[in-house]
């Protein structure tokens, strides 16, 4: 159990912080949302995924108080939106192209904006934390399904140097959705995960393998997941029954239990849940 710290580290930058709209793809929602610092530097990437289950109800505006955040703190942050169960395309597998599309194109937006490709973590919330470590998984895709759609680069004239997909620092789970049978059991939302994957676990079980972080462990990459014990939307289980799991394959988790915290605290940039999710960034760019 981790006990919240007090203390909550402040923003470094305090101007207001504009973000540029830029589109990654042709289909309205394939766009992000950059806020990069009023200052010049090389800026570590954090890439923010938004949560909702998977679906158009919700959308990257729930990030943004995060983005602004961060960008003032000195890093760089993609805000993504990607199509979702309801829009066009969305849902198996345009969403998972999406994320994948919209991360693989920092390469082409690093020398503009002075990214550093080196340092890119993935921060998602709920259904974006299950997005967020996806992406780390994603290059363990062809050891588990054979011509999988999710596999590779997805971006549009790959030549040999970039048909992987960009390699990652990190990735940091909040509350996540980040076990997919686990969520088709356990019927969250209403069954959202079958929406998104087009059938149950016992239909199309390829897809689930390759669309869950849980089924393709060890990733590889350190992992954060941190997940409050209030939270009535993603189950706790979800997270404690994943670490476990990476922990028994020797894989690089870390853990992080909040007592008394509830879904939508650990996306508030004021709160001391977020302040500690900063202290684990952190930590993946020391190690990195």
């Amino acid at each position: 159990m981790h006990t919240l710290n007090p203390d909550e580290q402040p923003a470094k930058i305090s101007a207001p912080i504009k973000p540029l709209r830029l589109a990654y793809g042709p289909a309205p929602q394939q766009f992000g949302d950059l806020y990069v610092a009023n200052e010049p530097g090389l800026y570590p990437i954090v890439i923010l995924i938004h949560g909702g289950y998977w679906r158009a109800l919700y959308g990257l505006d729930l990030m943004n108080s995060l983005a602004e955040d961060l960008a003032k703190r000195g890093y760089a942050a993609w805000n993504i939106e990607y199509r979702r169960v309801g829009n066009p395309g969305g849902g198996w597998p345009g969403t998972f192209l999406d994320v994948a599309l919209a991360t693989d194109f920092l390469r082409k937006l690093a020398p503009s904006y002075t990214l550093d490709l080196q340092r890119v973590v993935p921060i998602g919330h709920s259904a974006g934390g299950h997005l967020a470590l996806w992406l780390a998984a994603r290059p363990r895709i062809p050891l588990f399904v054979n011509n999988s759609p999710l596999a590779g680069s997805q971006q549009p004239g790959d030549n040999e140097e970039t048909a992987t997909p960009l390699m990652l620092a990190g990735a940091i789970s909040l509350a996540g959705v980040v076990d997919l049978e686990m969520a088709w059991r356990l019927h969250l939302s209403n069954g959202a995960v079958v929406g998104l994957l087009g059938g149950s676990f016992t239909d199309v079980p390829e897809r689930y393998t390759a669309a869950s972080p849980a089924a393709m462990l060890p990733l590889g990459v350190p992992q954060v997941l941190i997940h409050g014990t209030n939270d009535d939307s993603v189950p706790l289980q979800v997270s404690q029954a994943y670490t476990n799991a990476a922990i028994a394959v020797n894989d690089l988790v870390t853990f992080i239990e909040l007592e008394g915290v509830d879904h939508f605290e650990v996306i508030d940039p004021h709160s001391h849940a977020w302040a500690i999710t900063m202290n684990e960034l952190q930590k993946l760019e020391r190690t990195n």
